[in-house]
């Protein structure tokens, strides 16, 4: 068998008049005799023969068939033509039709070698020279065979260079078939691939007289003509998904988000349901998010501690009252009322805002697994909140949001957005990291990146106040008390905040002085809008001054509002344990009554 790799090969057998029947037998012989020395196949050797006389017929063609059984059925059901010989109409025929991708031979682009092997046994009867000439410049490789009476002159005239390796003349049909197991080791050569050190990383291909390196599927062969790189289906970025593209051995899926399944378009991407599945035991709501769900109370109820079921509480606590400062709850409805100096607005809700003082505002928000994505959204809603005091302009303030967890994410930079309801926005579109709690870490990039003049705060000589806001739920994996003291040293006026597990000898280190002023403590999530109302009064500067607004707890007028507010508290609290004896009595004379039935029974 030949060792060499696939080829192309037509047979263009002469079967004019002057071919007897039995030596056309010979010729039979001799295309079997050489077929069964081939790997033919698909990926291998493909084989097709053609007849000419005065005409050209095609008997099987390149992509006909992949086994010796059927080519050897096929040659031996040939009539021969029996008339003149048209060799050059058959050379033009094999060129432009045998060889073509339309019949089965391979892309020029593959270097599969294409072979003619021409047999004939007189002189043609039309010009050959012209048209072999441009088959050979085509690619084809002509081996010209002449039996008994061929022309000579006419075989060199056809066969590819070297001659005396594509030329040969048979003194008669009987020597055809001893001649064939020669030619078989002209055609078949050596295998180039086992006789040279070819160096190719996935394949060699041996062709006559040389070889090529091919790569594996989903590889692309490098310019080096011998290693093999894998194909990023991912990277020319037509892949069209939505989300991630992974790509594998030259081909690509598209994956999702967690909390996000694949649709039946296998590129984009739908939010999962949770709620959907009904199991969420949720008393009122469910609220899907990415990952998980979360419970969700209607106007005046509380969610309580085992996060799913309801109970009524006050309007202010019960519904979205909107005060920007403070609620105070009445008899069946509500009031919002404003600090000291302030007044409320036409909305009922709001407060005058800080007008013409300039702050530059860096908000560092804890993102640790800790918090929870539910309780995340009501951290965004905060600082929304704040947000919401503030005039946002270009010249007026700027608000930059610092994300960490194990690692630190700026959010959006003090010079990103110009308007409160763009930034309200962005933080909306925030995304819970998770992970860890590296706060330590946090005050370090906001000290040498938020604060930078590069990512928009206004330089020192401006006088622009520069306010750090820290946003905590647990202890931090890492030291803060470094990154805080540099903080406050480097002039930023630092706030602390904690919820939950918050530890309060770390808020302290982080707050600016006085401390009391500058760190504020919630013990849920739920409960911590109030502290948006200890702020306004510490962030705003005073009007046009850019300086901050600290005031003495000791001076007449914070005492007396000190007052104001302590009585309201207590009011309010009065009130509710109003609410609960009454409950109390109706329920005690309700037990009461049960017991004399029960004593009446007996």
């Amino acid at each position: 068998k030949c060792r060499t790799g696939p080829m192309d090969i037509v047979f263009v057998i002469d079967s004019s008049r002057s071919v007897r029947p039995f030596e056309f037998e010979t010729m039979r012989r001799f295309m079997t005799d050489i077929i069964g020395s081939l790997d033919v196949g698909p990926n291998a050797t493909r084989v097709g023969v053609i007849q000419y006389s005065s005409q050209v017929q095609n008997i099987f063609s390149l992509k006909t068939f992949f086994t010796r059984a059927d080519m050897e059925k096929a040659i031996n059901g040939i009539i021969p033509l029996a008339q003149g010989t048209m060799t050059g109409l058959a050379i033009q025929y094999a060129m432009n039709v045998a060889f073509s991708t339309q019949e089965g031979a391979r892309p020029p682009h593959k270097k599969i070698p294409r072979v003619a092997i021409i047999v004939t046994d007189g002189r043609p009867q039309d010009r050959v020279a012209e048209v072999a000439s441009q088959a050979r410049n085509a690619g084809i490789e002509i081996y010209a065979v002449g039996i008994q009476r061929a022309d000579m002159s006419s075989l060199r005239a056809m066969a590819s260079p070297p001659l005396e390796e594509h030329v040969f003349l048979v003194e008669s049909f009987e020597l055809i078939q001893q001649f064939g197991k020669q030619f078989q080791d002209k055609l078949c050569g050596v295998d180039m691939c086992v006789e040279r050190e070819h160096g190719c990383q996935h394949s060699c291909v041996s062709t006559p007289g040389a070889f090529y390196c091919e790569c594996n599927p989903g590889y692309r062969l490098n310019v080096d003509g011998k290693t093999c790189s894998p194909i990023d289906a991912c990277a020319d970025g037509r892949h069209g998904c939505q989300h991630h593209c992974v790509s594998a051995r030259g081909s690509y899926s598209c994956h999702c988000r967690t909390g996000y399944s694949l649709n039946q378009d296998q590129r984009s991407c739908s939010m999962i349901d949770y709620c959907s599945f009904g199991n969420h035991s949720c008393q009122h709501e469910c609220v899907s998010l990415p990952g998980g769900h979360y419970c969700r109370c209607r106007s005046g109820f509380t969610l309580q501690p085992d996060g799913r079921s309801c109970s009524a509480t006050d309007l202010c606590n019960g519904v979205d009252h909107g005060c920007e400062f403070k609620c105070v709850s009445t008899e069946g409805s509500y009031s919002c009322v404003c600090p000291e100096g302030q007044q409320l607005q036409a909305d009922g809700k709001a407060c005058s805002k800080c007008g013409a003082g300039h702050v530059d505002l860096v908000m560092v928000i804890d993102g640790s697994k800790s918090v929870r994505p539910q309780n995340f959204e009501l951290v965004k809603q905060f600082v929304n909140r704040i947000v919401d005091l503030l005039d946002v302009s270009p010249h007026g303030t700027r608000v930059g949001l610092v994300q960490y967890s194990s690692r630190v994410r700026t959010e959006f930079p003090l010079n990103k957005y110009h308007s409160a309801d763009e930034i309200k926005a962005a933080v909306m579109d925030v995304e819970y990291m998770e992970k860890g709690t590296m706060t330590g870490l946090a005050l370090k990039h906001m000290v040498e990146h938020s604060f930078s003049e590069l990512e928009g705060a206004r330089p020192l000589s401006h006088n622009v106040p520069r306010i750090g806001l820290v946003f905590t739920d647990g202890r931090s994996q890492d030291d803060i008390s470094e990154w805080a003291r540099r903080a406050k040293e480097s002039g930023i006026v630092m706030f602390a905040v904690g919820v939950g597990k918050a530890v309060e000898e770390e808020l302290r280190a982080i707050a600016s002085e006085p401390v009391e002023q500058h760190f504020s403590y919630s013990a849920d999530f739920t409960t911590m809008t109030h502290l948006v109302e200890n702020f306004k009064l510490n962030i705003c500067p005073e009007e046009g001054k850019g300086e901050m607004e600290i005031r003495s707890p000791c001076e007449c007028e914070a005492l007396v509002q000190f007052q104001t507010n302590t009585v309201a508290i207590l009011q309010s609290l009065t009130e509710k344990n109003i609410l609960w004896a009454h409950s109390l009595a109706q329920m005690t004379a309700r037990l009461e009554d049960l017991e004399k039935q029960v004593a009446k029974k007996k």
